[in-house]
């Protein structure tokens, strides 16, 4: 299989499983990932998911050699369909989180940074190297940078193809946290049984006010905002929410 998915409780771990290739994405791969993607949003027993590589590196982005013999990924401009690396077309409903190790890089940072956080080892390495063999970014990589660590950083990754280390990715925000070595998917998959732990129509609510909210006038977007909170109060997750606080549950800042 080119990639794994595990099931793990309320959480699912998907794996790109090509380490004779850096878990670089060909074709089949890209098919397979969004079909993994597919498959958890879908279940609802399952609330948060975790993105990683086999091996020594999360992604090499796309399969190169295939490029280089007419059989690359798919080039679908109709983009309702699958994006080249698979699920980066995708809008979930649910968070993804990214467990980086080794080179995240071309199509793979585009794949990192489609998912809603990274958790990055120290000695990983984002970048654009698909800068010094003329291949663009088309998954999204353009488009999500800007929108995640400003336009003038953005620039400076994307035209220089330079790689970016763990100490830099963090201080810029295209990492969320920065892992010893070996340490990356259980660090992300904590993170997400944690967030699979907290009420899931209002934690969903707010991940959708932001996404949906981002590039609209400020004013619509609060409006945005409102009406989705509004109908998670109505729906009776908040007033259960407030019982359990009165009950004791979560004082001073504790989490179970």
């Amino acid at each position: 299989m080119n990639v794994i998915f595990e099931k793990k409780g309320n959480i699912c771990t998907i794996t790109i499983n090509r380490t004779e290739v850096k878990n670089a994405v060909d074709r089949e791969t890209a098919k397979e990932l969004a079909e993994a993607f597919r498959r958890f949003e879908k279940d609802d027993s399952l609330h948060a998911a975790v993105l990683c590589g086999k091996g020594e590196s999360f992604c090499a982005g796309a399969d190169l050699k295939a490029l280089s013999k007419d059989e690359g990924n798919l080039l679908e401009e109709d983009l309702s369909k699958d994006g080249p690396m698979g699920p980066t077309r995708m809008s979930l409903s649910k968070p993804v989180i990214a467990a980086v190790s080794g080179y995240a890089v071309a199509g793979g940072l585009e794949l990192a940074i489609w998912c809603d956080m990274r958790v990055m080892e120290k000695d990983a390495v984002f970048g654009v190297f698909c800068r010094r063999f003329g291949v663009p970014l088309i998954d999204g990589g353009t488009q999500r940078l800007p929108r995640l660590i400003g336009m003038s950083r953005a620039l400076d990754l994307i035209l220089t193809g330079r790689p970016v280390l763990a100490e830099e990715a963090l201080s810029i925000g295209l990492a969320n946290r920065v892992v010893e070595s070996g340490t990356a998917i259980e660090e992300a998959e904590e993170i997400a049984r944690s967030i699979a732990a907290f009420p899931q129509h209002c934690l969903r609510s707010d991940r959708k006010a932001v996404y949906r909210g981002f590039d609209e006038p400020f004013d619509e977007a609060m409006a945005l905002e409102f009406s989705l909170g509004l109908d998670v109060i109505r729906s009776g997750e908040t007033r259960a929410g407030a019982s359990r606080f009165e009950s004791g549950e979560g004082r001073h800042g504790k989490f179970k």
